[in-house]
């Protein structure tokens, strides 16, 4: 069993500034020392909470899992069953196995060490692959498999769950079900001959010979390495109550600890100017990009009018954006003329894609497709928990080997805290991208925003920025409009 990771895609994003990082509604404190340097930013995927659930076959343990998950209520936490790890067969155990003759609950029979591969992935924030297994078959399925990543919550359930030492050192928390095996015979009766097809004699020959042997030697001295020991979930509602208010507790204090972290980007001893750092780059105000600007904080203006100008101020930072690309030359091109350039320079488009956070990056999408049309896209769900304010990935659709490609556009139209843009980078260095080939786009940011993404990834990352909006100049009235959304309402019609 598998579930609960990146399953659905949602049309807008709440502001993930509405909240400000340091607890100020809609406000960015003037702060006179911002951002420092070697500070890095750890994501809350990065060391996940992860809680290991086991008991003996027929124990209740999938359903404590479940219950868990299900409490829990968030989109990046992960059910994942051991049973997905047992290890293939060869046509003769396969044979043994549909005769009732293979030993499926001994701890040889599932692959621990592929087990541990994974879920040490996730444990650091990486994306891994969880093999399918079908129990009609009793085989993995081939070529399938279920690949998984972003997860900040990851359950994992299986009479082996708590039998190896290195899974378990990987483990936040470690529950065993504890159930009578005159009970957990008769679940296992039902389960096996309604959801898997077996037959009567067959399943209590497999009990006798392989289940309670092996759950009496191997599974149930595991409750000495328990945190907590609570009866079969309908036994014991209560118990199971206690223990995910206690997980519940526990997710908010990581949440408040990563909330801490971000804010501890916006401080410094140390300030050097935007104007000064190498790889921030803003828009030089030419008299059409200040006519521009004018025009899309006009309170009147209608919403065409608003759209053509952000397209034509968008088309104009992701061209800058483009002049910094690395080009390459070739032999020669031959001109429809018919004359020989030899060792022209050209640029590779086919080599660039896009990512976009959904949904003020897609402000950016006419005008990415008018400048590339050929270019791969990609995007990104990020929205803040209503409760605490903190950035969530809820889901990541991105190009295909993302990481081969040379350079790396990530558009987003208004960053307040900047939150959303340091989590997205970090997902693109999470699937492998070079921070060098990363180029953030931004149409408005505020200057504390554009510290923070600066900070978090050492300068490593290309920033390009229509207009940042000072820290002091947040106190006033004047530039409220900086520490509202407005852009992406404005340009979808959602004002």
């Amino acid at each position: 069993m598998l579930s609960g990771l990146m399953n659905g895609y949602v049309e807008s994003r709440p502001d993930e500034d509405r909240t400000d990082i340091n607890g100020d509604s809609a406000h960015v404190k003037n702060n006179s020392s911002l951002i420092g340097s070697n500070r890095s930013y750890m994501p809350p995927w990065t060391t996940p909470y992860i809680i290991g659930v086991g008991g003996t076959s027929g124990s209740g343990k999938t359903s404590v899992a479940a219950k868990i998950v299900s409490s829990i209520n968030m989109p990046w936490a992960v059910l994942l069953s051991l049973d997905n790890f047992y290890k293939p067969l060869t046509a003769e155990e396969r044979e043994r196995a549909f005769q009732n003759e293979y030993d499926f609950d001994e701890p040889a029979a599932i692959d621990l060490d592929l087990a541990y591969e994974c879920i040490s992935n996730l444990k650091r924030g990486k994306k891994t692959s969880i093999p399918v297994y079908s129990f009609k078959e009793h085989n993995r399925v081939p070529g399938k498999s279920i690949n998984l990543y972003g997860a900040s919550v990851v359950v994992i359930e299986g009479i082996y769950a708590l039998y190896d030492p290195r899974i378990m050192d990987l483990m936040d928390l470690k529950i065993y079900v504890d159930v009578d095996l005159d009970v957990c015979l008769a679940r296992r009766l039902s389960r096996d001959i309604i959801s898997r097809g077996r037959d009567l004699d067959g399943c209590l020959d497999q009990w006798e010979r392989f289940v309670k042997p092996n759950a009496v030697k191997y599974v149930s001295p595991a409750k000495k390495y328990a945190d907590a020991i609570i009866p079969s979930l309908g036994n014991n509602g209560v118990a199971t109550k206690t223990l995910i208010n206690h997980i519940k507790s526990k997710l908010q204090l990581k949440s408040r600890r990563h909330l801490k972290e971000i804010a501890k980007l916006g401080h410094s001893d140390n300030v050097t100017p935007l104007s000064q750092c190498s790889n921030i780059t803003q828009l030089e105000p030419t008299n059409q990009v200040v006519a521009l600007k004018t025009m899309l904080l006009d309170k009147y203006v209608d919403r065409d009018d608003f759209v053509f100008y952000f397209d034509r101020i968008a088309t104009i930072l992701i061209s800058r954006a483009l002049d910094d690309i690395p080009c390459h030359q070739i032999s020669s091109i031959k001109t429809p003329t018919g004359i020989v350039i030899e060792s022209p320079t050209v640029v590779n488009f086919e080599k660039v894609t896009a990512v976009t956070i959904v949904r003020s990056g897609d402000c950016f999408m006419q005008s990415l497709k008018k400048t590339v049309p050929s270019i791969a896209t990609g995007k990104l769900l990020i929205q803040s928990d209503l409760t605490t304010g903190e950035p969530q990935l809820h889901c990541e659709f991105l190009a295909p080997e993302i990481e081969k490609f040379e350079q790396v556009l990530l558009v987003d139209a208004q960053v307040i805290s900047g939150a959303a843009v340091i989590m997205a980078v970090q997902v693109l260095l999470d699937h492998g991208v070079r921070p060098e080939r990363i180029k953030v786009i931004i149409y408005l940011a505020t200057e504390v925003g554009i510290r923070r993404i600066n900070n978090a990834f050492d300068s490593k990352v290309q920033l390009y920025v229509g207009e940042i909006v000072p820290i002091e100049a947040l106190d006033g009235e004047k530039y409220s409009w900086a520490r509202i959304r407005f852009i992406d309402s404005k340009y979808f019609g959602c004002d």
